[in-house]
């Protein structure tokens, strides 16, 4: 029913590739994609990602099948609230960590419904008829600009500070996850970034080259890659796709940790 794939790649820029992506299935069958992008220098970012991603994912896997919705909501915020004490814990212990953090997305389904979590500047789409809805709100000081009338939507695209993060998992002892419910029909996709892919390929391209249901997902996903990389590629470029097939499908799993 969920067809899933992910692909990754370190940019033109960078020489460590910060960014762990995961997606597959849990033990008893729900369906999880998780991208957690690092931050605070060449280790600590690369930590910090991984650390976060095999918390949520240890957590998630065990969970009991047939959970109720409610449940799953509460499961994936206490998975990513352990994680942001597994990775500030983490950062206190060793002073080459200091300050070390990360974003995070999570899509936890049953079948095709359940919740999205996030933290920082790495979004969800939802992709309908070739068209990409934004699911997540950016934690950053431009977008807080942005809401407060301070700078415009064309400011904000291009503003010198827009990768500055108001909220990041691991920085503090304490922080709180967004979490939205999320549904897909028959041929709509859930997408997963890091930022970059979006501060590089636009939504209206996302949308196009995500819903074009003719190619695999594997080569939609490739394409993907390959728009932010010819934009510029600076950054790494993460993503992952949960298309609801409407067909049993046995979910990929393959991770990138970097």
């Amino acid at each position: 029913m969920i067809r899933t794939v992910q692909a990754s790649d370190i940019g033109r820029v960078r020489t460590v590739n910060e960014d762990s992506v995961w997606i597959g299935a849990t033990r008893h069958g729900y369906t999880l994609g998780i991208i957690a992008d690092g931050m605070g220098g060449h280790l600590a970012g690369d930590t910090a990602s991984r650390l976060a991603l095999e918390t949520v994912r240890g957590i998630l896997d065990q969970l009991e099948p047939d959970l109720p919705e409610a449940e799953l909501k509460e499961a994936l915020t206490a998975a990513i609230m352990e994680a942001n004490n597994t990775v500030h814990s983490e950062a206190q212990s060793d002073e080459k960590l200091h300050n070390m953090g990360t974003t995070i997305v999570a899509a936890l389904l049953k079948g095709a419904a359940g919740y999205i979590g996030h933290i920082g500047d790495s979004r969800a789409y939802l992709i309908q008829n070739g068209e990409a809805r934004q699911l997540t709100e950016d934690h950053t000081l431009v977008n807080e600009l942005f809401r407060n009338g301070q700078i415009s939507l064309e400011e904000l695209d291009n503003h010198p500070r827009r990768n500055v993060l108001t909220r990041a998992l691991g920085t503090d002892t304490v922080v709180s996850a967004d979490l939205a419910y999320v549904t897909l029909a028959i041929g709509e996709l859930l997408l997963l970034c890091s930022d970059g892919l979006s501060n590089y390929v636009s939504q209206e391209h996302l949308g196009k080259v995500a819903g074009i249901n003719e190619i695999s997902l594997e080569e939609r996903a490739e394409r993907l890659l390959q728009l932010a990389l010819l934009a510029g590629g600076s950054d790494n470029i993460s993503v992952a796709m949960l298309e609801h097939q409407g067909e049993a499908a046995v979910p990929e799993t393959k991770e990138w940790e970097r």
